[in-house]
């Protein structure tokens, strides 16, 4: 069987807190997010978002899952701890517990059709599912799906993760959010709603971030290499965009 899972991908787990009874508060999980990230939670799930900095910023990117009354965030596996903490910051007194799900594992295909959801930001993408792990799979980090979904996604000229976003140091309409249904310009408030709103209405997108073949990287605009497959994602000015370097995705809505 071919295998699915993305071992590179962690989940995080928002509930209403249960008290020693095993009741559970009536804190809304979902509002206490809407007031955070970029996309809007309240509507049809999964959606990608991002948690940025009040400058606009990116700091962490995921897919915001439904879970009941709560939540479930398909994120970086390697800043799930970096952004459990982070959530919790924002938590103040709020009855909601806020950590990493290891039970379960978020598994992906190139093709849609076969009853997953298709990832938010694009269709040809493929579909993503969640599943409990089962300790008796002997499917491993080895024979996982990271590769080829890696190989996948750059080929479609889309970027996630703190490496190819960065940390604190990109816009979030720089990471094409805008193009990729990472945002919501209709919802409320959100942490760096401000400066991303300001770029929007302005049409202001100066720099963008873009998969280019290696050899036509520029090293000083460079974010990540990959020469196994020959590409990098740099970070380039708009004007310096070729046009084969622009992918059909994002030509569309320019």
């Amino acid at each position: 069987m071919t295998a699915t899972r993305l071992f590179d991908r962690a989940l995080i787990r928002l509930s209403p807190r249960t008290d020693s009874e095993g009741a559970a508060s009536d804190e809304n999980v979902v509002d206490f997010l809407q007031g955070l990230v970029t996309s809007d939670v309240a509507k049809a799930l999964p959606v990608w978002a991002g948690l940025l900095s009040p400058q606009g910023k990116v700091l962490f990117d995921f897919i915001v899952w439904p879970a009941g009354r709560g939540l479930l965030l398909d994120c970086e596996a390697e800043v799930a701890d970096a952004l459990v903490k982070r959530l919790s910051m924002y938590r103040l007194r709020k009855a909601i517990d806020i950590a990493r799900d290891d039970h379960s594992a978020v598994h992906w295909r190139p093709h849609t059709g076969d009853g997953a959801a298709p990832d938010p930001r694009l269709h040809a993408l493929g579909e993503r599912w969640i599943a409990p792990v089962d300790p008796t799979d002997p499917e491993d980090a080895e024979t996982g799906a990271d590769a080829a979904w890696r190989a996948h996604r750059l080929s479609l000229g889309v970027m996630e993760g703190r490496a190819e976003l960065g940390d604190g140091e990109t816009l979030w309409l720089e990471c094409n959010a805008g193009e990729l249904n990472g945002v919501s310009f209709t919802k409320g408030c959100y942490v760096g709603q401000e400066n991303t709103a300001r770029m929007n209405w302005r049409a202001k997108v100066n720099r963008r971030l873009v998969v280019v073949p290696l050899d036509r990287s520029d090293e000083k605009r460079r974010r990540a290499a990959y020469p196994d497959l020959g590409l990098a994602v740099d970070h380039l000015r708009v004007e310096d965009l070729a046009a084969d370097m622009t992918p059909i995705w994002m030509a569309a809505q320019a």
